[in-house]
């Protein structure tokens, strides 16, 4: 059990972060209903990523959101918010009540990250491009520091197309921040479109590793295989690390996986009975 004087335990059991990951969806889809609005796949698609990273990974401490010891996080795709709302809310740093208030007037959970209102957020995101460098300034500023905090960003396949992504992603490896690791939640989809029709962003991987970074490549619900590869970019102390993770839009969820309309729809009385059923949860069908 957490306490005001710990940081919260990390967890190394795959079953228990599946889990985890699976109450995080019914979180997801419930807060999302609830609120009429939100971007439901693209929440869906990060949420083992997150899971992994703020249960087995992280360093942090939910009563003192502050602590100066602690790693950071920073959702570059700040419209995916819900999974981090889901997330926050089970660690410890917010209450149900806030989740019950997305995006309503006056409420801390805004449709994008705020950091000023919300505590365990460290940056406020949401015009995209801009997370990889600030998440890379974090890690320049702090990688003195010791014990040295780590610094994790997710950023979307669609933000790849950002050109302030490679400005900083040149600058990470220049000045060899190798306490800043970056996913890309690689679901192939953005509001538009597929990626691919859209502009293309390939090959991801050969273009970090091209720009220098620790180029790393799993399948983005894959529990170990996303532990694995942050044990590998703990241990690389001379670049960068970026993970890019393959995954679908939507996931766990049939009537959302791979659907564009999905990207910031919510779901509707019917939606969230479906969706409910198929993450194992009871659920009273909608008469």
């Amino acid at each position: 059990m957490v306490t005001s004087s710990q940081p919260l335990p990390r967890l190394r059991d795959p079953d228990e972060l599946r889990e985890i990951a699976r109450q995080l969806r019914v979180s997801i889809v419930r807060m999302i209903h609830r609120s009429g609005s939100g971007h439901t796949g693209s929440s869906l698609s990060c949420v083992d990523i997150l899971t992994a990273l703020y249960f087995a990974e992280m360093r942090h401490h939910p009563f003192r959101p502050d602590w100066k010891d602690r790693d950071r996080f920073v959702l570059s795709k700040g419209h995916a918010a819900p999974a981090l709302y889901a997330v926050l809310q089970r660690c410890g740093y917010i209450a149900q009540d806030d989740l019950n208030r997305l995006r309503t007037l006056s409420s801390i959970l805004q449709g994008h990250p705020d950091s000023r209102r919300c505590p365990g957020v460290e940056a406020s995101t949401g015009s995209l491009g801009q997370g990889l460098s600030i998440a890379h300034g974090m890690a320049l500023a702090l990688r003195d520091r010791r014990p040295q905090p780590r610094i994790y960003a997710v950023l979307g396949d669609g933000e790849l197309q950002e050109g302030q992504v490679w400005e900083a992603a040149m600058s990470a490896a220049h000045y060899r921040t190798a306490n800043l690791c970056a996913f890309v939640d690689h679901n192939g989809l953005q509001i538009d479109g597929f990626v691919q029709q859209i502009m293309s962003v390939e090959p991801v991987l050969d273009k970090f590793a091209a720009f220098g970074w620790n180029a790393l490549s799993i399948d983005g619900h894959d529990m170990p295989a996303i532990l694995r590869a942050l044990d590998e970019a703990r241990v690389c102390t001379d670049k960068p690390t970026v993970i890019v993770a393959k995954t679908v839009k939507g996931k766990g969820v049939s009537i959302f996986e791979n659907k564009v309309e999905w990207h910031g729809k919510a779901p509707n009385d019917k939606h969230l009975a479906i969706a409910l059923r198929e993450l194992g949860e009871p659920v009273e069908e909608p008469s």
